[in-house]
Order: C-alpha cells, then structure tokens, then sequence
C-alpha cells in the first residue's frame, strides 16, 4: 500500500509545539516509507478561519522543511461534500434533527443528573413526515446526525495498540449544521477517502472521535464503492515543563514566536519534537533526512511527553555548533554582519545559543570595545610584547607564554585579565581564533585602556 499521509490544521490560530509536533511526525513517517505528505486545511470554521494565519501555518512548515506533495482546503470542496451527505442521507445513515441548543443542553444536564452517559435519544428519528413539517413551519431548520450502527468499533493503533469501542455507548455526530455546513468530522473523513489517505496521525484526544469516523469511514467507502479505513496512531499530547496542558492560542509556544522571539532554530525544534517521547536520546540531527531514517513508531511510548525549553535550547547550541557557514552566511548577512567571513564563524560558534548572539562576537571584533582594565602596568607589559607579523591561531600561544615568562603570571591571573581587556568579557571563544580577528592595531589599544 502507498503511503499517504497529512497534515490538517485549523487556520483559526498560529501553529504551536503541539499540533508542529503532528506535523513533524506525519512527515518523517512519509519520508521513511516514501509516502506523499498532504498538507490541507480544514477551514470549514469560517468565523475563525483566516488566510493570515493560512499563511502563517505555510510559512512555518516550509521553514521547518516540512515540503508538501498535495495541497487542498476544505472550503474549496462543499460541493463535494454535499453529494456525500445526499448519498448518507439516501442510504438512512444521515437523520435530520429539530432540537434547539437550549434544549440539547437540558437532555445532557438530565442524562448527567441520573449519572448517565450523555448519549442522544435519537428522538428525532420518532419524529413522522408532519412532525418534521410542522417543525419546519415553525422556522426550525434540522442539523443531520450520522446513525451509529451498535456493533463493536475496534481498530489496531500504531502507538496505543488494540482499542475496542462500542457504537451503542457512542453518541450520533453532528455532520451538518442547521445552516447547512458541514462539520469536521464529515468533511476530514471525506477528504481522507477522495485523497487515498492511507494513515491518519494524530492526538490521543482525537480517539474518541475516530471511534465514531472508523464507522463513517465505513459507510462512505461503501457508498463509493472504493477505499480503505486509514490506520490509526495517535499519540500523547504533550504538556507543559510542569505537566499543564497546552493550548493553540499559548502565544510563547507558537513556533512563529520560536523563531523571531526565541531565535530557536528549525532543526532544533524538528530534532527535539521528533524524539519527544520516544525511546531515542534528544539529541540535535544533522538533517530531516537523518530523522526519517531513524523514525519508527514503535519507539513512542504511551507516557505524557513534558516540553522542556531549556532542553530545547540546548539542542538549539548543538545545531549551531555544527553549522557550516554556507548555511548561515546569508542569515548573518541578514543580521548586519557586512562581510563577515568563514573564520569569524568558526571562531564563534562554538559559543552560541542563537544565532543572534553572533551580533555581541561581531561587535567585540569589529566595532568599539571599551577595554576592562584592572592592573594597567601587566597589559602595558603584555602590550610589549605582542608579536609582529601576520597572525594566525598560534599567535595567542606565543604571545601568552611571552607575557607569563615575564610577569610570572599563569593560569586565570594571566588569561582573566587579557580577556577582559581585549573583549570587555570574562567568557567566550577561544582567544585564539578571535585573537586574529581583533588584529594587532586594535589589540593594542585595548590593552592601552583606550577604547578601540
């Protein structure tokens, strides 16, 4: 079987870690089998749909390299899912219902009183032609509900093994609304059917509503003469550092504030969202490629993963220790880094969290420092000394056994106090690589207490 899977967000919010991670996920399960990834929008919520945040959801998958193969928006298909309905309807699995929200909400309050489930009475299909009609004349239009058939619902999911559900302890789904629009759970399930989805994954809070799609999967796919139901994998929502839910709208975990407020870059998050929660170690790929091939669903377990931000900016380090400089000379460009080179970037990466902490490094060897001056007389001597020359990573080397040969001072009393001189920083890269980058001409001018 060809493997086909997507991705289906709401364009209602900004994507967060929750619903990328789904993404992620669905995309290396395609890549490791050479499946096609779908990338679709279920915008049938027009109130809360928008094509800025469409957009947004678009700009965040291309930037974690999550490329499509498919693309489709559900509000381009109600007429298809018009002629699915008629058919369901034709077929007795799509009822109509009068009952007003108020009095729905009075049915469940009585149900949960008698510490009943809140399960429809499907009243409505007691319901005779001149009930419906003088239901009608009174201005009530009917929502559809799909009939559950009361058999066992059982499917075999790829990450919570074998679940069995029973039609007659489920309520019948609203499809269509009293305006005529399609609901989610109609509209998804054809989508799935009509673009050959042969794996649906997913959130663990989806199980209960794939208990009810598993039988409209079934009755679709028999009106249509053609299809298969979808194998299922949902997988733990994650929580919090503290074990608190998260939510769309959780503005600090949007990947768009990832990126621009966080500076967290995209293999970062991919390689931390892939093995959350599985029995591989965090650490940073060094591709999607390297992910893919190592992706299997047996390795996540059944425990609530916790997002831990200090972890994820952990990895953040590692993918830019690792970086080569032709995959971020444009972006240091970007940042105003005119001209920077492969040797400043291999003098400071090492020392990075972001990429933007490339701006400080830069500063210190391209722009005014004011030197930290503590025992003038020690740097005057250290400035005497400071070799001719071209200079290269052995400069430091020479100059420092030099400068300790002739005031005696080793260790933290030799380094400490031409680090801070020459960078204005206790911390940071190696002095010798950045030590070539300062030159000879600034270099002494710190070392003189003059800001250079």
């Amino acid at each position: 079987m060809k493997i086909a899977v997507r991705f289906a967000p709401s364009p209602t919010g900004f994507l967060h870690i929750g619903n990328v991670r789904t993404a992620i996920v669905n995309w290396l399960y395609a890549a490791r089998h050479g499946g096609s990834f779908m990338f679709r929008l279920d915008d049938t919520d027009e109130e809360r749909s928008t094509q800025a945040y469409a957009d947004a959801i678009a700009q965040d998958l291309t930037w974690l390299g999550l490329t499509w193969d498919r693309y489709a928006r559900e509000s381009d298909r109600y007429a298809r899912y018009g002629e699915v309905a008629e058919k369901l309807k034709a077929a007795g699995r799509l009822y109509p219902c009068y009952e007003t929200p108020e009095e729905l909400g009075l049915k469940r309050k009585s149900l949960l009183a008698r510490h009943l489930p809140p399960i429809y009475d499907r009243s409505a299909l007691r319901l005779s032609e001149e009930d419906r009609a003088r239901l009608e004349a009174e201005g009530r239009r009917p929502h559809w509900r799909f009939k559950l058939l009361h058999e066992d619902i059982v499917w075999d999911d790829l990450v919570q093994g074998h679940k069995h559900f029973k039609g007659a302890d489920l309520s019948d789904p609203v499809l269509i609304r009293e305006d005529g629009r399609p609901l989610y759970t109609l509209t998804s399930v054809v989508d799935d059917v009509d673009f050959a989805i042969s794996h649906i994954v997913r959130g663990e809070d989806h199980v209960t509503n794939t208990a009810v799609q598993v039988q409209l999967f079934q009755a679709v796919i028999g009106l249509e003469g053609q299809g298969e139901v979808p194998t299922f994998a949902h997988l733990p929502l994650i929580a919090g550092s503290e074990g608190e839910g998260l939510s769309k709208r959780l503005g600090s975990l949007s990947v768009r504030s990832l990126r621009e407020e966080e500076g967290v870059e995209a293999l970062a998050l991919t390689s931390y969202l892939a093995r959350l929660g599985t029995a591989d170690a965090i650490a940073a790929a060094g591709s999607l490629a390297e992910l893919a091939e190592g992706f299997d669903f047996a390795k996540f377990g059944r425990g609530t993963p916790k997002f831990d931000p200090d972890e994820l900016m952990r990895l953040n380090a590692q993918v830019l220790h690792q970086a080569p400089f032709a995959a971020v000379v444009d972006r240091l460009a970007a940042l105003g880094l005119d001209g920077v080179d492969e040797a400043f970037w291999l003098a400071v990466r090492p020392n990075l969290s972001k990429l933007a902490d490339a701006k400080d490094w830069w500063a210190v060897t391209h722009a005014p420092v004011a030197p930290l001056v503590e025992d003038a007389a020690f740097l005057a001597t250290a400035a005497g000394l400071l070799p001719d020359g071209v200079w290269d990573e052995t400069t430091w080397g020479v100059w420092t056994k030099a400068v300790s040969a002739a005031t005696g001072a080793k260790g933290k009393a030799l380094f400490l106090p031409l680090r801070r001189a020459l960078t204005a920083r206790d911390h940071g890269p190696e002095l010798k690589t950045l030590l070539p980058l300062i030159g000879r001409e600034r270099a002494l001018a710190r070392l003189a207490g003059r800001v250079a």
